[in-house]
């Protein structure tokens, strides 16, 4: 039995490279092919799958981003089987069409598509859904991060109680997958989990139905709802949350703290992991679209550090600063001239840096998307252990929890990732595209968070650094990203200890201790997902690069731009054919009326 595991773990991981090498094969420009049978055979499985994958709750409804599910999604084992068997049906499918007879649209999909379906049944096969949390988010808080969505009718409001019933179910299935983790060793580690059952207790600790998050929504009814109305559904919704989701956060909090925690394994590496060394490698395939074997990457992090802290010691002597790297981050870290003294000044410097970047977008993208952002706090039950700033259609989240945590020469590159022109300008643009299948909005860590690191870089050009310090918060950033490569390697494949990681980046970057500390225990709960950023921007530098050198006096970096984006999310490999393309067609503007 463990013999024919390990070989369909091992299956797994070949299919996810093979999809890589097989888009970077079929990338280049080919010859005009009209749609014909072969596009409606593609079409017609994927249309079929993702009416499927809807019905599963495995992703939204396009264009719902404020209603409601009336349920919650199954996820108990025989489910789960059925899932793998599913999409191991679809990929069959797949391998039976020629992409050589596809439309040139439809072999973008199909390569976008296929890299999917590899990745959805690899995290079946190493059945990541028993591992459901991870140092950085959990299953319960991305459900108490779904009631904080306003409703708009009584439809939506209904349907949320609805959903709120099955909150026992839906965790009782959440902790038996991770019993099944638990006994064989497929867990978080635990020094990455100390701590965070505070995002249960806000709930459980709530003195009142209507002092929970899930309460939210019945706070601000539409006005245009009949005051009787209101009333009886708030009322319904204090009897949900008393009968239903405080029981089921009770009982996740007993299984947190007597069962789970405490059984938890303290190796780090996830390849310690049953079939670790395929299993990380699974996830180095996902999140960089690429199949570099960790040593690779983790020799690119080496070199591309070097590179960045000769650029740091040019702007340490813009500065004036006498002393080494080390003596500058602790200044950095210990001056109060470079931390806000409330949360709304965070806040602010967050919106100013956004809106200076409205002057300056015009210069550098033709195509601007029809979404704007809105720049909120974290919530008071995530801050702890979030990141220092979260971006995406429609909300840019700045962290204003431990504000000596939090510099503000930071705050131009955090924005310019996090907001405008990284997620919350990059993945509407996506979205706004005509005529693309819904499954192309889905999230490829190497293309978004490399454009967001791009956009940091762009900063510069840009002219948004308005002084030394805050040229040094984006290398500081830039090294964050770069040492990444060293630590998840470090980490996952080299036997590095925790400690060992939070030293490199505390003597590399100029991020706080508590950052360090809360940014290495999601790369050690979270295993390949750092490795996206840094070695996604390479790909977007190198591309432009190139672009560059071919097109010469044509090159015109709006088209450069809006080809980048307008592609939308798809693996590295896809991204580069398409800049061939552009060079090829003399690097001329996807949207014709901007030429």
């Amino acid at each position: 039995m463990e013999k024919k595991f390990s070989a369909a773990i091992a299956g797994a991981c070949m299919l996810l490279a093979a999809v890589t090498v097989t888009a970077a094969a079929h990338a280049d420009p080919a010859p005009a092919i009209k749609p014909g049978p072969a596009d409606a055979q593609f079409k017609a499985i994927y249309t079929q799958e993702w009416k499927w994958r809807i019905s599963q709750k495995q992703e939204e409804e396009e264009d719902d981003d404020n209603g409601v599910s009336a349920s919650l999604p199954r996820i108990d084992a025989a489910t789960q089987a059925k899932r793998l068997a599913y999409w191991q049906a679809v990929m069959k499918k797949l391998d039976g069409i020629s992409q050589d007879k596809l439309s040139a649209p439809e072999r973008i999909n199909y390569q976008v598509y296929k890299t999917q379906i590899a990745a959805l049944i690899a995290g079946q096969v190493f059945r990541e859904y028993e591992k459901p949390l991870n140092a950085d988010s959990a299953f319960w808080s991305n459900m108490a991060s779904g009631a904080r969505k306003p409703l708009t009718n009584e439809k939506q409001f209904h349907d949320y109680l609805k959903q709120l019933a099955e909150t026992p179910r839906y965790f009782n299935e959440e902790m038996d997958n991770m019993r099944a983790g638990l006994a064989r060793g497929f867990t978080p580690p635990k020094v990455t989990l100390i701590g965070r059952d505070a995002s249960i207790t806000s709930v459980t600790d709530a003195k009142t139905p209507q002092d929970t998050v899930f309460y939210l929504p019945f706070k601000t009814m539409p006005a245009t709802m009949p005051a009787a109305q209101q009333e009886a559904l708030r009322a319904e919704g204090v009897k949900a949350i008393q009968a239903y989701v405080l029981p089921a956060y009770a009982k996740l909090l007993k299984f947190m703290r007597e069962e789970y925690v405490p059984k938890a394994r303290e190796a780090l590496a996830a390849e310690s992991l049953p079939d670790g060394k395929a299993y990380y490698q699974s996830k180095i395939v996902e999140f960089t679209t690429t199949t570099m074997s960790a040593d690779q990457i983790h020799k690119i992090g080496l070199s591309e550090m070097a590179k960045i802290r000769a650029e740091m010691h040019d702007v340490i002597k813009q500065t004036g600063f006498e002393g080494d790297l080390p003596a500058f981050l602790q200044f950095l870290r210990t001056d109060a001239r470079f931390y806000a003294k409330t949360p709304e000044e965070l806040l602010m410097r967050s919106a100013w840096v956004a809106k200076k970047f409205d002057a300056k977008v015009g210069q550098y993208f033709g195509y601007l998307p029809r979404r704007r952002f809105a720049v909120i706090p974290v919530p008071d039950d995530q801050a702890p252990f979030y990141t220092s700033g979260r971006g995406g259609p429609g909300v840019y989240l700045v962290n204003t929890y431990n504000l000596p945590a939090r510099a503000l020469y930071s705050m131009p590159a955090l924005t310019l990732h996090e907001s405008a022109p990284g997620h919350a300008f990059q993945m509407p643009v996506a979205m706004e595209q005509k005529g693309r299948p819904p499954f192309r909005n889905a999230y490829i860590s190497a293309y978004g968070e490399g454009w967001a690191l791009y956009s940091e870089r762009l900063g510069v050009e840009m002219g948004m650094y308005e002084t030394p310090y805050e040229v040094f918060g984006m290398l500081s950033y830039q090294a964050w990203r770069a040492s990444r490569l060293v630590v998840d390697t470090g980490i996952h494949s080299k036997g590095w200890t925790r400690k060992q990681a939070q030293d490199y980046l505390h003597d590399n970057t100029a991020l706080s201790d508590h950052e360090i500390e809360t940014e290495v225990d999601r790369y050690i709960s979270w295993p390949g997902q750092a490795l996206s950023y840094y070695l996604g921007e390479m790909s977007i530098i190198n591309a432009r690069k190139k672009a560059e050198a071919a097109l010469g006096a044509k090159f015109d970096v709006r088209a450069f731009h809006d080809t980048v984006l307008q592609l939308g999310s798809v693996p590295l490999p896809v991204l580069e054919a398409r800049i061939d393309l552009f060079i090829a067609e003399g690097g001329k503007s996807p949207y014709p009326n901007q030429d």
